[in-house]
């Protein structure tokens, strides 16, 4: 007949086993490597080679539009409304066809705003103009 003490039952298990934690580890890593491809989803594209870098821009060739968080335009710090904006732009680029517009935005203004501007290069033949998000540091 076995005795039993009261010292023994007292005694507590200090070993964990963690084989079955790094089972479930390990079933969960290969779960997500398997599924994350499937996840991300998107339409196969051949993109077109880059063209020639851009050329140095011209200090004269650079008109700068600024648009105030109440829409009100400034072309190159002189005020006026967007028809006059427009007629000025216009003339510029009549005058030189490299005329680039810098065009700087209040971030907590109107995009109406913003895209009136945009709009009026696009109509006259403005293509190169540029967003830009901080003055230059000169």
């Amino acid at each position: 007949m076995k005795r039993f003490s009261k010292r023994n039952q007292l005694v507590t298990l200090s070993d964990l086993n963690v084989t079955p934690m790094l089972d479930l580890a390990f079933v969960l890593l290969i779960i997500f490597v398997i599924a994350t491809p499937l996840l991300e989803q998107g339409m196969k594209l051949e993109l077109p080679d880059g063209g020639a870098a851009d050329s140095a821009v011209k200090r004269d060739d650079v008109r700068t539009v600024e648009v105030s968080r109440d829409g009100q335009y400034l072309l190159d710090r002189k005020p006026m409304s967007l028809a006059q904006l427009e007629k000025a732009l216009k003339a510029a680029h009549a005058d030189n066809p490299e005329t680039v517009v810098y065009i700087r935005a209040d971030q907590h203004g109107f995009n109406k705003d913003l895209y009136a501007v945009i709009d009026v290069c696009q109509k006259n033949g403005l293509t190169k103009f540029s967003l830009r998000t901080k003055e230059d540091e000169r």
